[in-house]
């Protein structure tokens, strides 16, 4: 048995490769699988907010020392 990937022969090449493409479809397959349903009824409505009269906020964290 090699250990080595640069000096292991074709057909192990062709193994690793077969296996990663594997496990390549299978992860794909879990995520596309794993998605909740369909869409339908998820539909959104968009929202007009509208500017009102100009307000003023302010604070001020500073203490005051006298």
């Amino acid at each position: 048995m090699n250990h080595s990937i640069y000096s292991a022969d074709r057909a192990t090449h062709l193994k690793v490769v077969v296996v990663a493409l594997v496990a390549g479809i299978a992860v794909a397959g879990l995520g596309i699988t794993a998605r909740t349903g369909s869409d339908e009824g998820l539909t959104q409505t968009a929202r007009v907010i509208k500017a009102g009269k100009p307000v003023a906020i302010t604070s001020s964290n500073v203490p005051l020392v006298r």
